[in-house]
């Protein structure tokens, strides 16, 4: 699984905007606490307000937060607001890629792949990572020696 910048980008200002609960924070104080280039996390943040994943207010008092509250929204949430599905084959849904002869059961492995991925980043919300407190069903997996191993 690869994750763009943009993806990246997205996932911490989503965290960050959970760590600051129901308080308006600016794009300034979450790029300053990210890292993130302050043009590229506003494109972020409106992609996030489409999403229905943020909202804002202007103003001297205004800023930005979540939508909902930060155990409400999945890391998969956030994913899918700025980048789409989770899995695609060549810009498609797993489903509707279909292979001949004897690649015919990719098909059902990138299904597998997306339910995967499904079972992990839709099990972890924006709360649970800003107050470091993933599900047992993730922590689990880290405990795997070879989770830690990459290969290449």
């Amino acid at each position: 699984m690869r994750l763009s910048a943009r993806v990246d980008y997205a996932l911490r200002a989503a965290v960050a905007l959970a760590g600051y609960g129901d308080r308006w924070v600016s794009a300034e104080q979450i790029a300053e606490d990210q890292g993130i280039p302050r043009k590229f996390l506003e494109s972020i943040l409106l992609q996030l307000r489409r999403g229905g994943i943020a909202t804002s207010k202007r103003g001297s008092e205004g800023g930005h937060q979540l939508a909902r509250p930060g155990d409400q929204i999945s890391l998969a949430d956030v994913i899918r607001a700025v980048d789409g599905p989770l899995v695609g084959v060549r810009g498609e849904r797993p489903e509707q890629v279909a292979y001949t002869g004897i690649a015919t059961a990719l098909t059902n492995v990138w299904i597998a792949l997306r339910v995967s991925e499904r079972n992990i980043l839709e099990s972890v919300s924006l709360a649970a990572v800003a107050n470091d407190d993933l599900p047992t069903s993730v922590t689990k997996l880290l405990e795997d020696p070879d989770a830690w191993v990459i290969r290449d």
